[in-house]
């Protein structure tokens, strides 16, 4: 019993510690996932001792005590009581646990009571504020706090664009509205653009910089930072409709003109609350806002009465937490690799945590300047991130768990091949570089490069056969990829007859495969895969980019004239221009794609495309766009011509074009527009 006490009483400080830093500081130190398993497991203790549990217990309470109210840190915010307390939601981590809490609520509504549909949302990573409107102004908006009391951030509210200031009429004498702030990814992303291009310390994730975007003292900090709002509840509420379903009130407040998302859902069953779970998290990065986990309550509003609340949550709701994508984990060592093009590149040293859905092990830590940055030493314990198919990254250090005296990380001065050559770093460049020509990792993994999918596409030539062939001597270059001598291959063990075909059928079908991906196989300084295409398509075969001149490289568009100056120095290099003659005599495709010469009735247009099309895939719709001399951006500005609505559009982008009044089109006007260069219904100089 003393050592379950003494657990309890930890958990409880650790859970404190943490509630104040995400709720109130807005500087979490762990991640999410990592505090729900420090709440379980105190949840758990208190369930098996009923006589450890406490009324002040983190598993009785909700968040964190507002700053500015007793025990706060600060009196930036003075401190809000809600009205109605601002609960926090019962938590399903899988199926299981959704399935025991549906359970409970079919004993708890009583035998031959059906509970009815339930309403599905989507659960944001944000921050959790109350609106109240009286007589139709706004005039207050509330932090949740610790769900009894808020802070006051009001001045802070009124800048964000999406909470309306002044509701139309029908507007109820007293209306409190409840919602998430947060901001947008791709906000998120152009903020840390700027401020990398700065040198500033970038922002970990977009949910503690919309919390710290808010929180500011200065409101016009706020108003530059685009935040958002959804609405999600009512809250305290006079003189409006009475409504039966929680359903209904989505309708009410679109109506008065409050931003409502658009992925919530009725659903007849708990199997089909399910299915709209496994949806939800397989369409997660869909959005242009974080999700975590996604929302399902009872529609009747009285049956949500009737089951009542804890004093910590509702019964008759649950939030259903997707797999987590940050973690903490042990960061064992900080090591360099060497590319293809002689680049330098950190990388940490895992130790093999589960998340985003997969065991990580290492993350890319971009260059010198980012391990800086980011201020994280070996023997750290790290955030990671993995959101989907995204390379692994580490957010930064928890510092509170940094061992004393950990020394910092210096970048290596040479590189680690047998050469021993100095790693360069040139003015205004991020990265270091090897020079050395004979330089084997390099070697290799510039052979590894243009065998790559994204490349020549050669199946079985990955990192290991690479690193065989180059040791048995059988390989020194790309070009010796087609040079290979098949009889030699064999002898080597685990090369079968079998190996040995498939090996040399996949060889043989990559000369095939076209300029554009000669190119990105060549590894061309600053040519992206992007790039490379539009070379092939401009200039239709490889010895007509060799004899270009600079001026006529810069002046094709999408390559500039730092990639203009690096294709040049990339073929002006004798020995770059040996193996294209070697490439060439062994019969690899030198030629580009087929111009169909189309009309430019797209030149100086954006258009935008969202959602999928009927005929169209994704990479035929981005063709027909710039084949046109049009424009086909991700993401919607003043300068879109048109936003092209398809299945399942991004809702942050619609919602976007509607704000600008650009036009919204079907895939109908799409195909008129590709042909007339006008958007349908608008005049020509308009379009």
């Amino acid at each position: 019993m003393n050592d379950a006490q003494a657990r309890a009483d930890q958990l409880r400080a650790l859970i404190a510690h943490h509630n104040e830093r995400y709720f109130a500081l807005d500087a979490p130190e762990i991640s999410d996932a990592d505090f729900d398993l420090l709440v379980r497991e105190l949840t758990a203790l208190e369930e098996a001792h009923p006589e450890l549990a406490t009324a002040d217990s983190p598993t009785q309470t909700i968040g964190s005590a507002a700053i500015g109210s007793a025990g706060g840190a600060s009196a930036t915010f003075a401190p809000v009581e809600h009205e109605i307390p601002m609960m926090s939601l019962d938590k399903a981590f899988n199926t299981d646990e959704f399935d025991n809490w549906h359970t409970r609520l079919v004993r708890a509504a009583g035998e031959g009571r059906d509970l009815g549909s339930f309403v599905c949302e989507l659960k944001f990573d944000g921050l959790a504020v109350s609106v109240r409107y009286e007589n139709g102004t706004l005039v207050r908006a509330a932090t949740r706090g610790d769900g009894r009391v808020g802070e006051d951030v009001t001045a802070n509210v009124a800048t964000i664009a999406s909470v309306p200031k002044q509701l139309g009429a029908g507007a109820p004498p007293v209306l409190e509205v409840r919602g998430e702030i947060f901001m947008a990814i791709s906000d998120f992303e152009a903020l840390n653009e700027a401020r990398r291009a700065a040198g500033e310390q970038l922002y970990a994730n977009p949910r503690n910089t919309a919390a710290g975007s808010l929180r500011q003292k200065d409101a016009a900090v706020t108003a530059s930072r685009n935040l958002r709002w959804f609405a999600y509840q009512l809250g305290q509420v006079e003189g409006a409709p009475t409504f039966a379903h929680h359903s209904e009130t989505f309708a009410y407040l679109d109506d008065l003109g409050f931003p409502v998302n658009d992925q919530v859902k009725v659903v007849d069953s708990a199997d089909a609350v399910k299915a709209y779970f496994a949806e939800a998290e397989a369409r997660r990065h869909d959005f242009d806002y974080e999700t975590d986990g996604a929302v399902a309550k009872i529609d009747n509003l009285a049956m949500q009465r009737d089951l009542g609340v804890t004093s910590h949550h509702p019964r008759w709701a649950i939030a259903f937490k997707f797999q987590p994508e940050e973690k903490s984990t042990k960061l064992i060592d900080i090591q360099v690799s060497i590319g293809g093009k002689g680049k330098a590149t950190p990388f940490a040293v895992l130790e093999p945590v589960f998340v985003g859905g997969s065991t990580v092990q290492m993350a890319t830590l971009h260059n010198e300047d980012q391990v800086k940055l980011k201020n994280i030493r070996p023997g750290d314990t790290v955030l990671v991130r993995k959101a989907g198919d995204v390379i692994p990254e580490v957010l930064g250090p928890v510092l509170s768990e940094r061992p004393e005296g950990l020394p910092e990380w210096h970048f290596p001065t040479h590189c680690s091949c047998e050469n021993h050559h100095p790693l360069t770093r040139s003015e205004g460049d991020a990265a270091h570089y090897c020079l050395h020509p004979t330089c084997p990792i390099q070697r290799d993994a510039w052979i590894e490069h243009f065998a790559a999918r994204a490349a020549m596409d050669i199946e079985g030539f990955g990192e290991r056969t690479v690193q065989l062939f180059t040791a048995q001597g059988l390989l020194s270059d790309i070009a010796g990829v087609y040079e290979l001598d098949f009889d030699a291959v064999g002898q080597i063990e685990g090369f079968g007859e079998t190996s040995v075909r498939n090996l040399q059928t996949s060889i043989e079908a990559s000369k095939t495969q076209g300029l554009g991906r000669l190119l990105i196989g060549l590894n061309i300084r600053h040519l992206g895969n992007s790039g490379a295409h539009v070379l092939a398509k401009a200039f239709g075969h490889l010895d007509k980019i060799i004899e270009a001149d600079l001026e006529t490289l810069a002046g094709v568009d999408g390559v500039g004239p730092t990639i203009a100056e690096s294709l040049r120095a990339y073929f002006d290099d004798e020995s770059h221009l040996a193996i294209i003659e070697r490439l060439r005599a062994a019969g690899v495709d030198f030629n580009g794609p087929e111009v169909v010469d189309v009309d430019q009735t797209l030149e100086g247009l954006a258009v935008v495309v969202s959602g999928g099309l009927e005929n169209f895939s994704r990479d035929s719709v981005k063709e027909a766009i710039t084949s046109r001399g049009g424009k086909s951006p991700g993401s919607v500005s003043k300068k879109t011509t048109a936003l092209v609505v398809g299945e399942s559009p991004g809702a942050s982008k619609v919602t976007k074009a509607e704000e600008l009044g650009v036009p919204i089109i079907d895939e109908a006007a799409f195909v008129e527009l590709l042909a007339t260069g006008r958007v349908p219904g608008q005049p020509a100089d308009t379009a």
